[in-house]
């Protein structure tokens, strides 16, 4: 079974086991997710597509962990104002992994 949801204004191509990155939620490890966002499901072959969403869907995660990707350097540079500055940034994320998905029916 495959869906494709949505979270933190991205979208993710999903299957039951899967481990993903996705934006910080607010839970904590071990803790249990649902994602009722689900735009495409996908069993056998059958296709479902939302419109714009799959009504009663929802695919159910367990958190494995939250951190901080790696730095990311913001560096501005304006060579003849002598103007420089140099910014550094770790974007949170939550990993999750994919435990259920359910259709509508």
């Amino acid at each position: 079974m495959l869906a494709v949801i949505k979270t933190g204004g991205k979208q993710y191509v999903v299957s039951s086991g899967d481990k993903i990155k996705i934006e910080k939620i607010d839970k904590k490890e071990g803790e249990k997710t649902t994602f009722n966002e689900v735009l495409l499901l996908q069993k056998g072959k059958t296709l479902e597509i939302g419109n714009p969403l799959v009504k009663k869907a929802r695919v159910e995660a367990k958190v494995i962990k939250q951190g901080k990707s790696k730095k990311v350097i913001v560096f501005k540079y304006k060579a003849s104002k002598r103007y420089k500055v140099k910014k550094g940034h770790r974007q949170p994320f939550t990993e999750v992994e994919i435990t259920k998905i359910e259709s509508g029916k």
